[in-house]
């Protein structure tokens, strides 16, 4: 499995380095620092040396790197480096060079306890910050008592979750935040459309609560060929949190479960069938001569004109030899970075471009679009109900 691991800056230097296996020796920091690090032609995540298999991530100018020398799994190891990476953020609240450099003995004591002999084990949060703290030793009065209940906390059948949470105010929360990825030619055809989809929730409930909230009845999950028809959500994989009873989902649709305590992701699926597009963007572009470019762009909003779409950001490609460019609104009302829905506007705009004494042609790269519209799903998944079962039958919001 994984027989190193490391955190190097944008310099190259080490910062975090642990070999959990014998068959390296801490040398092999110097390959990776020579063959990626220094190598900007590089962009694979995984580069692969002989017999040996680098895995980076990249966040905010630190590479976090996993060495392996056996046919690993590569999925589970890039799991491992991203787990790793929202454990540390929920330590100390951010990961750069700076926040390592000040923890980093938790962060060995991190990579120690969520990896042994290179396989990783419980990485839950929740659990980790019962054993592993930045507050002052613990007396040795309470020590037995402690060590008791982390070993049953680890061992049971929620490892996920302490059952002496408390909470004055009671409160759950469920977000479904999708991500829409699509291609459409200079004709306005869908050449590819995909959600890509996560159910964030927050739970703040004391004791060991039972969770259940239902989703769309009419649901296909990974059916193949058999399809639920014009109306129905149709998932292409989905993948539930360990705390999720699996066989009432399966029966039901309804995700039933005991959740961790504080901010998790539940859920995560994709989808690409009956993609509902929330804006559709049509454009036209004109070279006039040599000297400039005129752009025509139209952005239309096809969701309900009692949602607005956020933050709306287009990025307009232009030739590598412009000088200068100009944007106007000539039809409908625009007001960026806010599209409200059901409307249309029109922007026209041109780029001047300066002599070349060789002319290339221009490759006209695509037109990318960001922006957010809240209680709108592109895949149509909505949660029906949420409902929480204590035996203390307290209130919950």
């Amino acid at each position: 499995m994984i027989s190193a691991f490391f955190i190097f800056n944008q310099k190259g230097e080490v910062l975090i380095s642990r070999l959990y296996r014998t068959d390296f020796k801490r040398s092999i920091a110097d390959v990776f620092r020579i063959q990626v690090i220094s190598n900007s032609d590089v962009r694979s995540p995984i580069i692969t040396l002989g017999s040996t298999s680098f895995f980076h991530v990249r966040v905010n100018n630190l590479y976090v790197v996993a060495v392996t020398k056996n046919n690993a799994n590569a999925a589970l190891v890039f799991e491992f480096c991203y787990r790793f990476i929202n454990i540390a953020k929920a330590y100390f609240g951010k990961i750069d060079e700076e926040a390592v450099k000040n923890n980093f003995v938790l962060i060995y004591e991190l990579i120690d306890e969520i990896n042994d002999f290179g396989y990783p084990q419980n990485s839950e949060i929740d659990t980790l910050k019962s054993y592993i703290t930045t507050e002052t030793v613990v007396s040795s009065a309470t020590a037995a008592e402690e060590s008791s209940r982390i070993t049953s906390q680890a061992t049971g059948a929620t490892s996920w979750r302490r059952g002496d949470v408390k909470y004055k105010k009671n409160e759950a929360f469920v977000d479904v935040v999708e991500t829409v990825n699509l291609t459409m030619s200079a004709k306005g055809t869908v050449l590819r459309a995909e959600v890509d989809g996560h159910i964030q929730m927050r739970a703040y409930l004391s004791g060991t609560p039972e969770c259940k909230f239902g989703l769309n009845d009419k649901l296909v999950i990974d059916k193949g060929g058999d399809r639920g028809g014009g109306d129905a959500v149709e998932l292409d994989d989905c993948r539930f949190h360990q705390c999720v009873r699996l066989d009432e989902f399966d029966a039901s649709r309804t995700i039933s479960f005991i959740p961790p305590d504080g901010e998790f992701e539940l859920m995560r699926y994709r989808s690409t069938s009956n993609v509902k597009l929330p804006l559709r963007i049509i454009p036209t572009v004109n070279e006039i001569g040599t000297s400039q470019v005129q752009y025509t762009i139209t952005v239309k909003a096809n969701f309900n004109n009692k949602l607005s779409a956020n933050n709306v950001v287009l990025r307009i490609p232009t030739p590598l030899n412009t000088t200068t460019v100009d944007c106007k609104v000539v039809a409908g009302k625009a007001k960026l970075p806010r599209v409200q829905g059901g409307s249309e506007c029109t922007f026209m705009g041109s780029a001047n471009l300066t002599s070349t004494t060789t002319r290339q042609v221009w490759a006209r790269p695509p037109i990318d679009v960001d922006f957010q519209v809240l209680m709108f799903t592109a895949s149509g998944l909505i949660v029906r109900f949420l409902k929480v079962f204590e035996k203390g039958n307290y209130q919950s919001v």
